[in-house]
């Protein structure tokens, strides 16, 4: 029958995770620390373990003397010759140690030391495997709740779910089960590992898609991108080296078995996987599934600026809830998108007044959009919420319908009212035709007249004719004199 020790070790081993080596090493410092403790020494001591650990042994290693001086490290060659009739002066012997030699001081601190040890030691050790385990999914069940975090029971340590982590559209109770991802590793007070727990990371998705789709899995399909508003909407873009797979479809699986997996995985949030393409034009396209999409227009390639014509139908669409849609396709596809319907894109064809005005303004080249920074007053939480909005330029702005900017998220009626004023102060929209109709009024203003005496050309700045000297005077339709 295996002996105490030895369960003990196996114990060590299968519930703590600590290897064998290291629990060798302890239990020999800890009884080399009470050798010193009742001896003044270690030096001379040998600590062997039996077979299978039924047991462990302690030595002294003595040197043979013919006088004793130090009784701790030699042995007088008599007491040598009784122990082993071939000993010699000079000869090493290791004598075997009475355990009931020790003291309770000396026996207490080997107890301690191993303790100790071994707590520090299984600490490390449990550290490092969940440090290693950091972006990988892990399964844990509700323990308890303190300000809205979790603590997620792991099995061998507990993990910390926050509040900012978790999901709003999701609901725990005591003893769910909790499916999360490791995004962060650290050591706690007392030495042990914490663990960090996330379901609304956009790599939490990539696992799910791993576990639910082998082609991702063995990269036969690969991700682009994931981008992610936690609890409403996932744009996942894939593609594939492989002309004979289908990137999409081998994510959404037969009648949607595989995208249902990972809907649910997510608690009813919406995915939407789309193909990822090398063309700007076609990937922004893709984008903003679920829309349609008539035509992408690149504005400004080195400023990454586009242009998206909807149907009318397709607007909502396309904007989503509060802009959720687009701009979750902003953020996809690195573009700043601006969304129009087919009206209104044929209204900025045929007009182009705000693009004139706000190129006049700021020296601008015609057709070049203005950066919403460009207008002065323009706080960044402003411009941040604009942007957010898909209003990314100053033309953008000056095109939205009266009120709209209040209606925009993160800009409340005290911002809607300065950015207002700021347009109002900085920007003249000049209108097709009105400026054809001020050149007109210059015109009129320069007209010259003949002096009714000689004949002689003049204008109304004149009082006297600069020919023959008389008096003039201009009279108007409204009877007002010059």
């Amino acid at each position: 029958m295996a002996s105490e020790m030895a369960d003990a070790i196996r114990q060590l081993i299968n519930e703590k995770g600590i290897s064998e080596d290291l629990i060798v090493k302890t239990v020999e410092d800890a009884l080399l620390a009470a050798y010193k403790k009742k001896y003044g020494t270690n030096e001379n001591a040998v600590v062997r373990f039996r077979d299978d650990y039924e047991g462990v042994d302690i030595y002294a290693k003595k040197t043979i003397v013919e006088e004793l001086d130090d009784p701790v490290l030699e042995i007088s060659l008599e007491e040598a010759k009784e122990i082993n009739e071939d000993a010699e002066i000079g000869d090493v012997l290791e004598l075997a140690i009475d355990p009931h030699e020790f003291d309770l001081q000396s026996v207490m601190l080997a107890k301690q030391t191993t303790r100790t040890s071994l707590r520090e030691i299984s600490r490390d050790t449990q550290f490092a495997e969940y440090k290693s385990k950091v972006g990988e999914i892990i399964i844990g069940y509700y323990q308890r709740e303190r300000n809205g975090n979790i603590f997620v029971d792991l099995g061998k340590v507990e993990g910390i779910f926050p509040r900012k982590y978790q999901s709003p559209r999701e609901v725990y109770h005591m003893g769910d089960r909790i499916k999360a991802m490791i995004v962060e590793v650290e050591k706690g007070r007392m030495g042990g590992p914490q663990i960090v727990l996330s379901r609304t990371h956009a790599e939490f998705v990539r696992k799910i898609l791993e576990l639910e789709v082998p082609e991702i899995y063995d990269q036969t399909v690969e991700v682009f991108k994931i981008v992610r508003e936690p609890g409403y909407r996932t744009k996942i873009a894939v593609y594939s080296r492989r002309e004979d797979i289908d990137p999409v479809g081998a994510c959404v699986g037969l009648k949607g078995i595989r995208i249902q997996a990972i809907i649910r995985e997510l608690e009813g949030e919406k995915v939407d996987i789309l193909r990822y393409d090398v063309d700007p034009k076609r990937f922004i396209h893709n984008a903003l599934s679920p829309a349609e999409v008539r035509d992408v227009y690149i504005l400004d390639e080195a400023k990454h600026l586009a242009l998206v014509v909807v149907p009318d139908s397709q607007l909502s669409v396309a904007i989503g809830k509060q802009g959720l849609n687009v701009r979750l396709a902003n953020r996809l596809c690195d573009w700043n998108i601006d969304v129009k319907t087919e009206e209104q894109f044929r209204e900025m064809d045929l007009s182009g007044g705000y693009m004139k005005a706000v190129s006049a303004l700021f020296g601008e080249g015609e057709g070049q959009a203005s950066a919403l920074a460009d207008l002065p007053g323009m706080e960044p939480e402003w411009i941040a919420a604009l942007e957010d909005a898909g209003i990314s330029s100053i033309e953008e702005l000056l095109g939205l319908e009266s009120g709209a900017i209040g209606a925009i998220e993160g800009i409340d009626e005290a911002a809607a009212l300065a950015i207002q004023s700021i347009i109002d102060e900085n920007v003249e929209v000049i209108e097709e035709g009105e400026s054809e109709a001020e050149e007109g009024e210059e015109l009129a203003t320069d007209e010259e007249y003949q002096c009714p005496d000689c004949g002689a050309s003049v204008t109304p700045e004149m009082s006297h004719c600069p020919t023959c000297g008389v008096e003039l005077s201009f009279e108007y339709e409204d009877g007002e004199e010059a």
